[in-house]
């Protein structure tokens, strides 16, 4: 006789049955969890609990330097996570050897473009990180000239995007004096945002794109969540949509195991 998952949609609920989850149970939403405890998402996929979105988007969305490890090949050509003074003495000669004068740091967990730090060179850089001013682990990556920063909202069906433009910091941010402007997506654009998300496990997502004056276009970051301001769905239509997918992709999970019953733990 099979046992019904449980299925859980709040983090109190889910700390307090954390011992008692096994294979098959679902957790919905995205687990809140202090800097370090990130473990304890190995844990529950170990043991077999599903968790949507999945714990990789979760991780992804929570370290700038796990999506340079795992999505680089969607940025700029060049982008590197950088992990201690090895990569960074490997980073110096290969940015010496392409050329790369300005460069461009995103410290670990920093969000809204506050940590989106702009040098000179790889040799400042370099020297700031052994000094301990720039900690390890951060982003690396040459900076780019009058590029277009668009940010991309996919939630199933629904795709919104738009352009952000601040003139006065390469960094666009719409909260710091940017403004916003629809922005109309190619089908390789959001072919290509399709893809970083299967590569990343993740159901929905925000998704920045950097394009350049020749029409190119590169992955900058991907984050579960973000802001709205510049879109023009609303946040009741956007919770609603994610509640939307979460639901579909727990009847998908039940449907493909043959059970029809669950088990809630709500608070």
């Amino acid at each position: 006789m099979s046992v019904e998952p449980r299925i859980i949609h709040d983090n109190k609920t889910l700390f307090e049955s954390f011992e008692e989850l096994s294979a098959g149970d679902i957790v919905i939403g995205r687990v809140r969890l202090r800097p370090g405890e990130e473990h304890l998402l190995l844990d529950l996929v170990a043991r077999g609990v599903v968790l949507f979105p999945s714990a990789t988007s979760q991780l992804c969305s929570r370290s700038k330097v796990f999506q340079a490890r795992l999505l680089g090949r969607f940025m700029i050509p060049g982008t590197a996570p950088v992990y201690d003074m090895h990569d960074m003495m490997r980073l110096v000669s290969e940015y010496g050897k392409q050329g790369v004068e300005r460069v461009v740091c995103k410290i670990d967990r920093a969000n809204g473009g506050l940590g989106v730090l702009l040098y000179s060179s790889i040799e400042e850089v370099y020297s700031q990180a052994v000094l301990g001013v720039l900690r390890f682990p951060f982003v690396a990556q040459p900076f780019q000239e009058e590029c277009c920063d668009v940010r991309v909202v996919m939630l199933g069906d629904t795709v919104d995007a738009y352009q952000r433009h601040n003139p006065h910091n390469f960094r666009h941010n719409l909260h710091c004096g940017g403004t916003g402007s629809p922005w109309v997506l190619s089908a390789e654009q959001a072919e290509f945002c399709h893809k970083v998300m299967a590569r990343s496990g993740f159901p929905y997502a925000h998704i920045d794109l950097l394009l350049s004056p020749a029409g190119d276009f590169r992955l900058t970051e991907i984050n579960l969540r973000g802001g709205l301001r510049g879109a023009r769905i609303c946040q009741d239509d956007y919770d609603r949509a994610v509640e939307k997918i979460h639901a579909a992709l727990v009847a998908g999970q039940l449907q493909r195991h043959g059970r029809q019953g669950t088990t809630y733990l709500d608070p």
